[in-house]
């Protein structure tokens, strides 16, 4: 694999629904939907217009970006997808996620409650069994997600997961770090995968 072929050219993006969300996270989601917009990068999230959700879709589409949402048909009426913006409306939570992963060159976490770090987990896990190699950035305001890289150091240290975990994910203080840390990561990922295909 080619570092030319390892160019992200769209995120998926995983956050909080919660419109209650500290402001400053709200505005750190809008400023990544800015900047995906200005790199041409496109945004695949969950179709919601609410939260941290909203916020990105909303600044990329509004920036003139590429925008597509994925959103449960259950969910359309709690999560009011934004006008204008195409949206996918799937049968289920997993037909979701499945989506946002095909569509996805890599993917940015959000803070988020118990759905973003369920669907966080779920692309982890199929990284860590060799199911694909897109790059996993989370944005940590404030430490938000500290505690969580805190206990994948636990599942290292007690012989539960391989040091490569820590190859596997990255975490970040600003909305302008994530492209360059997935640009970053793919381009360690494009150049093992290259080695490997030569030994």
């Amino acid at each position: 694999m080619s570092i030319i072929q390892s160019a992200i050219g769209s995120v998926g993006v995983f956050c909080g629904s919660s419109n209650a969300a500290p402001r400053a996270w709200l505005d750190a989601a809008a400023a990544l939907g800015r900047i995906l917009a200005r790199e041409k990068v496109r945004l695949v999230y969950g179709g919601g217009g609410v939260g941290l959700m909203g916020a990105c879709a909303r600044a990329a589409f509004e920036s003139g970006g590429s925008v597509l949402g994925v959103i449960p048909d259950f969910l359309t009426g709690r999560e009011n997808p934004v006008a204008g913006i195409e949206t996918e409306v799937v049968a289920t939570m997993h037909a979701r996620k499945q989506r946002m992963f095909e569509e996805s060159d890599g993917f940015a976490v959000l803070p988020g409650a118990i759905g973003t770090l369920e669907e966080a987990i779920e692309i982890l896990s199929w990284r860590r069994l060799g199911l694909h190699a897109k790059p996993i950035v989370f944005l940590s305001p404030d430490g938000f997600w500290a505690p969580l890289f805190d206990q994948f150091e636990r599942f290292i240290a007690h012989s539960l997961s391989p040091t490569e975990l820590r190859a596997c994910v990255a975490q970040v203080d600003r909305p302008e770090d994530i492209l360059p840390a997935l640009r970053a990561a793919r381009v360690d990922i494009a150049v093992d995968l290259h080695m490997a295909a030569r030994t």
